[in-house]
């Protein structure tokens, strides 16, 4: 697959031969499904419990007499109403810690890539440099390019003036390739990649 590389300026920067393996795959929804529910599952800390009436400490002598003392019929210190008493129907643990297997992993994040690609919502662009890190000029950069909502992808590292002009943008979002992710890639309109972003995804699927 042959796509057209741009220049942040809009500009033709040359074209770029995608693999068709990574970016050419057909939409599986029921892989897509299962890497979003992975993701989203891995992001949910441990819960944790609460000590119940069985496992708080306090004196099982009874409080008074059945009858005649004026009060309730209470027989445990370790009763919830009690100050110090266990949590009635409290909090269980549960640990959130799915497992997902590489292969469906990589092939998640291929069939994201190449449903973006389908969709015609997959700009390659040479590089991120900025000459200045200035949010009033990348957002007139990126309405030459018509993008509201995108999530950028450098190499190794994204670039320094870029990521800190775009900081405080609404719904556009920098990642070295190493973070791409499916979640992110199908939360935003848009998906804009370096070359250097092209190949260390076609290498991460592939290896």
């Amino acid at each position: 697959m042959k796509l057209e590389v741009k220049n942040l300026d809009n500009g033709a920067a040359g074209d770029i031969e995608l693999s068709d393996a990574v970016f050419g795959l057909p939409p599986r929804v029921d892989i897509l499904h299962r890497v979003v529910t992975w993701q989203l599952e891995k992001r949910r800390a441990t819960a944790r419990k609460a000590r119940e009436r069985s496992e708080v400490k306090r004196t099982g002598k009874k409080l008074g007499n059945q009858k005649g003392g004026g009060t309730a019929r209470h027989g445990n210190r370790a009763a919830p109403q009690f100050i110090g008493g266990g949590k009635a129907h409290g909090p269980r643990v549960r640990d959130f810690d799915p497992g997902l297997n590489k292969k469906i992993r990589r092939l998640g994040l291929a069939t994201a890539l190449s449903v973006k690609a389908a969709e015609g919502k997959l700009v390659v662009v040479e590089n991120f440099d900025l000459a200045e890190a200035k949010t009033k000029s990348l957002l007139a950069t990126l309405g030459g390019l018509g993008i509201t909502s995108g999530l950028f992808i450098d190499g190794d590292a994204v670039n320094a003036n870029f990521g800190l002009a775009s900081a405080n943008l609404h719904k556009i979002d920098v990642l070295p390739a190493i973070g791409a992710n499916v979640y992110d890639i199908l939360n935003h309109d848009t998906l804009v990649l370096t070359r250097a972003a092209v190949a260390s995804l076609e290498a991460r699927v592939n290896g």
